[in-house]
Protein backbone atom coordinates (compact mmCIF):
# COMPACT_ATOMS: atom_id res chain seq x y z
CA UNK A 1 0.00 0.00 0.00
CA UNK A 2 1.33 3.49 -0.92
CA UNK A 3 2.21 5.87 1.87
CA UNK A 4 -0.47 8.42 -0.32
CA UNK A 5 -3.59 5.41 -0.32
CA UNK A 6 -2.34 4.86 3.57
CA UNK A 7 -2.90 8.58 4.15
CA UNK A 8 -5.80 9.09 1.97
CA UNK A 9 -7.89 5.90 4.07
CA UNK A 10 -6.71 7.69 7.73
CA UNK A 11 -7.65 10.86 6.43
CA UNK A 12 -11.03 9.56 5.56
CA UNK A 13 -11.77 7.00 8.20
CA UNK A 14 -9.75 9.06 11.48
CA UNK A 15 -13.13 11.49 11.71
CA UNK A 16 -15.39 8.13 11.65
CA UNK A 17 -13.83 6.66 14.12
CA UNK A 18 -12.89 9.98 16.17
CA UNK A 19 -17.14 10.53 16.38
CA UNK A 20 -17.04 6.81 18.44
CA UNK A 21 -14.78 8.13 20.80
CA UNK A 22 -12.32 5.93 19.59
CA UNK A 23 -9.44 5.56 18.31
CA UNK A 24 -7.94 4.08 15.14
CA UNK A 25 -5.03 2.33 16.09
CA UNK A 26 -3.89 0.88 12.53
CA UNK A 27 -4.96 1.01 8.98
CA UNK A 28 -3.67 -2.17 6.46
CA UNK A 29 -4.07 -2.94 3.07
CA UNK A 30 -3.15 -6.73 2.54
CA UNK A 31 -3.44 -8.69 -0.81
CA UNK A 32 -5.92 -12.03 -0.44
CA UNK A 33 -5.30 -13.77 -4.15
CA UNK A 34 -7.73 -11.53 -6.17
CA UNK A 35 -9.20 -9.43 -3.35
CA UNK A 36 -7.11 -7.10 -0.91
CA UNK A 37 -8.35 -6.83 2.89
CA UNK A 38 -8.39 -3.58 4.40
CA UNK A 39 -8.37 -4.26 8.13
CA UNK A 40 -9.01 -1.33 10.79
CA UNK A 41 -8.07 -1.82 14.20
CA UNK A 42 -9.71 0.44 16.82
CA UNK A 43 -9.55 0.86 20.45
CA UNK A 44 -10.45 3.32 23.17
CA UNK A 45 -9.52 3.56 27.15
CA UNK A 46 -12.67 1.49 27.99
CA UNK A 47 -12.20 -1.27 25.02
CA UNK A 48 -14.47 -1.96 22.08
CA UNK A 49 -17.63 -3.62 22.51
CA UNK A 50 -18.70 -6.07 18.85
CA UNK A 51 -21.72 -4.09 18.10
CA UNK A 52 -19.50 -0.43 18.07
CA UNK A 53 -17.28 -2.34 15.66
CA UNK A 54 -20.31 -3.73 13.69
CA UNK A 55 -22.21 -0.06 13.69
CA UNK A 56 -18.83 1.29 12.80
CA UNK A 57 -17.59 -1.17 9.96
CA UNK A 58 -20.95 -0.34 8.18
CA UNK A 59 -20.01 3.32 7.96
CA UNK A 60 -16.98 2.44 6.77
CA UNK A 61 -18.35 0.20 4.69
CA UNK A 62 -20.68 2.94 3.39
CA UNK A 63 -17.92 6.29 2.90
CA UNK A 64 -15.66 3.71 1.04
CA UNK A 65 -18.44 3.08 -1.04
CA UNK A 66 -18.99 6.74 -1.75
CA UNK A 67 -15.77 7.46 -2.82
CA UNK A 68 -12.67 5.61 -4.86
CA UNK A 69 -10.61 5.09 -1.97
CA UNK A 70 -9.69 1.36 -2.47
CA UNK A 71 -9.73 1.60 -6.41
CA UNK A 72 -11.84 -0.66 -8.10
CA UNK A 73 -10.07 -3.84 -6.75
CA UNK A 74 -12.14 -6.06 -4.75
CA UNK A 75 -11.94 -6.07 -0.91
CA UNK A 76 -13.10 -7.88 2.26
CA UNK A 77 -13.25 -4.96 5.03
CA UNK A 78 -12.67 -6.15 8.77
CA UNK A 79 -13.29 -3.60 11.66
CA UNK A 80 -11.60 -5.11 14.86
CA UNK A 81 -9.84 -4.09 18.54
CA UNK A 82 -6.10 -5.19 19.05
CA UNK A 83 -5.18 -8.40 19.97
CA UNK A 84 -4.96 -9.59 23.56
CA UNK A 85 -0.95 -9.32 22.52
CA UNK A 86 -1.29 -6.28 21.25
CA UNK A 87 2.37 -4.10 20.33
CA UNK A 88 2.13 -1.07 22.85
CA UNK A 89 3.28 2.06 21.56
CA UNK A 90 2.08 4.68 22.26
CA UNK A 91 1.56 5.90 26.24
CA UNK A 92 -2.10 5.50 25.98
CA UNK A 93 -1.66 1.97 25.44
CA UNK A 94 0.54 1.49 28.13
CA UNK A 95 -2.02 3.36 30.04
CA UNK A 96 -4.82 1.01 29.25
CA UNK A 97 -2.61 -2.09 29.64
CA UNK A 98 -2.25 -0.85 33.51
CA UNK A 99 -2.09 -4.07 35.34
CA UNK A 100 -1.16 -6.74 32.87
CA UNK A 101 2.00 -8.03 32.53
CA UNK A 102 3.97 -6.71 29.44
CA UNK A 103 7.70 -7.81 27.70
CA UNK A 104 9.55 -4.88 26.62
CA UNK A 105 12.74 -5.17 24.75
CA UNK A 106 15.13 -2.02 26.32
CA UNK A 107 16.86 0.14 24.47
CA UNK A 108 20.21 -0.59 25.60
CA UNK A 109 19.60 -4.31 23.97
CA UNK A 110 18.10 -6.02 27.52
CA UNK A 111 14.60 -7.52 28.03
CA UNK A 112 12.37 -7.15 30.66
CA UNK A 113 9.22 -8.72 31.91
CA UNK A 114 6.95 -6.68 34.14
CA UNK A 115 3.40 -5.65 35.23
CA UNK A 116 2.44 -2.20 34.84
CA UNK A 117 1.94 -0.63 37.82
CA UNK A 118 0.72 3.36 36.40
CA UNK A 119 1.46 5.36 33.42
CA UNK A 120 2.05 8.86 33.36
CA UNK A 121 3.54 11.47 30.72
CA UNK A 122 7.26 10.24 30.74
CA UNK A 123 7.06 6.46 31.70
CA UNK A 124 6.43 3.77 33.81
CA UNK A 125 6.20 2.33 37.30
CA UNK A 126 6.11 -1.32 37.26
CA UNK A 127 6.51 -4.37 39.58
CA UNK A 128 9.24 -7.13 38.49
CA UNK A 129 8.55 -10.52 39.31
CA UNK A 130 10.59 -11.90 41.94
CA UNK A 131 12.86 -15.05 40.78
CA UNK A 132 12.94 -17.97 43.08
CA UNK A 133 10.46 -16.85 45.84
CA UNK A 134 11.78 -13.37 46.16
CA UNK A 135 9.46 -10.37 46.39
CA UNK A 136 8.62 -8.51 43.45
CA UNK A 137 10.48 -5.16 43.06
CA UNK A 138 9.71 -1.35 41.79
CA UNK A 139 10.67 0.20 38.86
CA UNK A 140 10.50 3.08 37.07
CA UNK A 141 11.24 2.76 33.09
CA UNK A 142 10.66 5.77 31.04
CA UNK A 143 9.66 5.48 27.15
CA UNK A 144 12.36 6.45 25.62
CA UNK A 145 14.22 3.30 27.43
CA UNK A 146 11.65 1.18 25.04
CA UNK A 147 12.31 0.36 21.90
CA UNK A 148 9.79 -2.35 21.57
CA UNK A 149 6.93 -3.41 24.28
CA UNK A 150 3.61 -5.96 24.17
CA UNK A 151 1.25 -7.61 26.37
CA UNK A 152 1.60 -11.09 27.77
CA UNK A 153 -0.90 -13.30 28.23
CA UNK A 154 -1.40 -14.70 31.91
CA UNK A 155 -2.99 -18.21 32.02
CA UNK A 156 -2.02 -18.63 35.76
CA UNK A 157 -2.57 -15.37 37.21
CA UNK A 158 -5.12 -15.73 40.48
CA UNK A 159 -8.21 -13.80 41.07
CA UNK A 160 -6.51 -12.49 44.09
CA UNK A 161 -4.33 -11.02 41.86
CA UNK A 162 -6.54 -9.82 39.55
CA UNK A 163 -8.85 -8.23 42.43
CA UNK A 164 -5.25 -6.21 43.40
CA UNK A 165 -5.25 -5.17 40.48
CA UNK A 166 -8.62 -4.25 40.10
CA UNK A 167 -8.30 -2.29 43.39
CA UNK A 168 -5.23 -0.23 42.53
CA UNK A 169 -6.92 0.93 39.17
CA UNK A 170 -10.27 1.83 41.14
CA UNK A 171 -8.00 3.60 43.57
CA UNK A 172 -6.24 5.44 40.44
CA UNK A 173 -10.06 6.81 39.23
CA UNK A 174 -10.57 7.94 42.33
Amino acid sequence: MSTTQSERLRGLLEPLVSARDLDLEEVEVTPAGRRRVLRVVVDSDDGVQLDTCAELSRDISKTLDDTDAMGQTAYVLEVTSPGAERPLAEPRHYRRAAGRLMRARLADGGELVARIVSVDDEGLELEVPGVKGRKPTARRLAFEEISKARVEIEFNRTSADKAAGDDDESKEEA
